[in-house]
């Protein structure tokens, strides 16, 4: 049964330079008929997927918080009349929220239709990396928001960072995580950097104009990361997630147990009865789909046994508890150690995995060679 859903709202004041997520400038765009349609998509998949319960609601983009106030009523009222009948008492609701385009009046909106949890996008504390990643707002803006939301009455607040940036030092990414931890937040989720194509990025990376840190320095930065949040009490449970006890995120949690869950609007994905499927993501093809074929899927994707059991390996070894050697053989029918018995062996004589007795787990060295690691547990 699906108990999460990711909403995906595509619209942007402005795009930054590393960003390939599907997105679209905001001005000119047809918003309240995208919504509308969204509305659709909602009721046609629980029409067609039913839930018992709803545990996550995650908000993605673009920026949620593009929306202007009578845009964010809008959408939040369909989200509520969809999902929050199925809604179970402890339900955690994330927006993705970017400072500069949140007002106390939105922030009153969200509470109203049960948002709980704020996802902000800082991303780093000095006003010239921020320029330099084409973001629109400055540092003082981060502290606004995050004061903005306190006032409001939200207690769940995550921060993203960003490191291995454009001439960024392990000290800048200090300054950043301990301004960040001072704010009082409850998590952070923190990537490096991946350049990626169709990006102001890599055009300047095939013109040699980005220069990144070193491999060496990527990996300080990552180290120097677990080590100052681990001493301000923000638990690594995960590749890029950390959080005070408690306040680990339900939502992304489900896609690292390799749970199913709903994907509404452009270029979402979803995962319900172990078919994998794909939005258009052009908001016209979108809409159309939907008018024209009831649903705006893509491409869908069926799952064979084998392709569930790969994806339960490198999704959940991203986790530090690792896979659930119980829950494995609960889903497949086989243990761990008899279908992927060598790879373990191999990985663990490497001492990038480790075996708990209850879980197959990454060791320290393995967090750190993670992507090494998922490698072995492809196409077996």
């Amino acid at each position: 049964m699906v108990n999460a859903v990711y909403l995906h709202i595509p619209f942007c004041d402005y795009i930054c330079h590393y960003c390939d997520f599907n997105k679209v400038f905001m001005q000119g765009q047809p918003v309240v008929e995208y919504l509308e349609h969204m509305d659709i998509e909602m009721e046609r998949t629980l029409e067609r997927f039913p839930t018992s319960g709803v545990t996550t609601i995650f908000v993605g983009g673009g920026t949620p918080t593009a929306l202007n106030e009578q845009q964010l009523e809008q959408f939040l009222q369909s989200v509520s009349n969809r999902f929050l009948p199925y809604g179970e008492n402890d339900l955690e609701f994330t927006m993705e929220a970017n400072p500069g385009s949140v007002t106390p009046r939105k922030l009153e909106i969200m509470k109203k239709y049960g948002v709980n949890r704020l996802s902000i996008g800082a991303q780093a504390f000095q006003d010239s990396l921020l320029k330099r990643l084409g973001r629109g707002h400055n540092v003082d803006e981060i502290g606004d928001i995050v004061t903005m939301a306190k006032q409001a009455g939200f207690e769940n607040l995550s921060l993203d960072l960003m490191f291995g940036l454009p001439e960024q030092k392990v000290e800048q990414l200090s300054e950043s995580i301990e301004r960040a931890v001072s704010l009082g937040i409850t998590h952070i989720s923190s990537y490096s950097l991946q350049v990626e194509k169709k990006t102001v990025f890599y055009n300047q990376w095939r013109k040699g104009e980005l220069p990144l840190p070193t491999e060496e320095a990527e990996a300080e930065m990552y180290s120097e990361l677990i080590n100052r949040l681990e001493a301000h009490g923000l638990k690594q449970y995960e590749i890029s997630n950390f959080a005070l006890p408690g306040y680990e995120s339900q939502h992304n949690i489900t896609y690292w147990k390799n749970n199913e869950y709903y994907g509404i609007g452009a270029g979402a994905h979803s995962y319900v009865n172990g078919v994998r499927r794909a939005n258009a993501g052009p908001l016209k093809q979108y809409m159309t789909r939907i008018d024209e074929h009831g649903f705006p899927y893509m491409e869908e994707n069926e799952l064979t046994k084998v392709e569930m059991m790969e994806e339960e390996m490198f999704m959940g070894l991203r986790m530090r508890k690792g896979v659930s050697k119980q829950t494995f053989e609960e889903k497949y029918g086989d243990s761990v150690e008899s279908v992927f018995g060598e790879q373990i062996e191999k990985l663990v004589s490497k001492e990038l995995l480790k075996d708990t007795g209850t879980h197959i787990a990454l060791t320290e060295q393995g967090f750190f060679l993670g992507n090494e690691v998922f490698q072995e547990f492809l196409a077996v």
